[in-house]
């Protein structure tokens, strides 16, 4: 690991154990946009058709969506780069498994997973690791599995800094991509392109939401 994977590893995990219980109840369970749902519910689908191998949800926070796959049938466990969310989840989901890791160095053997499911965890990537990710995704993704990766978006690839979040001083980084620029990491790092979808902002949402949707052949 090189010295600014860990950095970012290291400031990503202390803002989310610190926020991880004011989280939680910010997004509770079924707090999904009607069209996320459809999406998750399509790779749900997708990955269970071409088998019963696992399906990991990187990035699974306390754990809200890695239920919502169980619930159609997924085999599917957690990973979450914070402790305190792997706590919170496996307490609010004791029959599901959850565990503490890092979407650039999964754990996990090659060609094992039917499914890796992102939804707003690459948003805290610094672009020159985006492309290890997307390489773990292809590595541990067995002949047929999809990778779904949901992310804020916009016309410009941007980044924010944030120091404040529920009322707690935090310091992390936020960065948004084009489903082009998603994409291409994707297919950069030998996965086929499926899907791509934008969609505008709804609610309380400042900026318009990306999915991209890939296959390792």
């Amino acid at each position: 690991m090189s010295d600014s994977t860990a950095d970012f590893l290291r400031t990503t995990r202390t803002p989310y154990d610190t926020i991880a219980e004011d989280y939680g109840a910010r997004f509770p369970p079924g707090d999904l946009h009607p069209l996320d749902r459809t999406l998750i519910r399509a790779f749900a689908e997708l990955v269970t058709v071409n088998g019963s191998a696992p399906v990991a949800d990187l990035g699974s926070g306390p754990g809200h969506i890695t239920a919502l796959l169980h619930e159609q049938g997924v085999p599917v466990f957690g990973v979450d780069l914070s402790p305190v969310m792997v706590t919170l989840a496996r307490a609010a989901y004791p029959a599901l498994r959850f565990h503490v890791g890092s979407m650039t160095a999964l754990d996990l053997p090659d060609a094992t997973l039917g499914g890796v499911l992102a939804l707003y965890s690459t948003i805290h990537l610094p672009d020159e690791e985006l492309p290890t990710a997307c390489a773990e995704f292809r590595r541990t993704l067995a002949p047929g599995g999809h990778a779904l990766l949901g992310f804020q978006s916009g016309p410009e690839p941007g980044r924010l800094h944030l120091t404040e979040r529920f009322g707690h001083g935090i310091d992390l980084d936020y960065y948004w991509r084009t489903p082009e620029q998603v994409a291409e990491a994707l297919t950069g790092a030998g996965l086929d392109l499926v899907a791509t979808v934008l969609r505008e902002p709804a609610a309380e949402e400042t900026r318009p939401r990306g999915f991209v949707l890939a296959r390792r052949a």
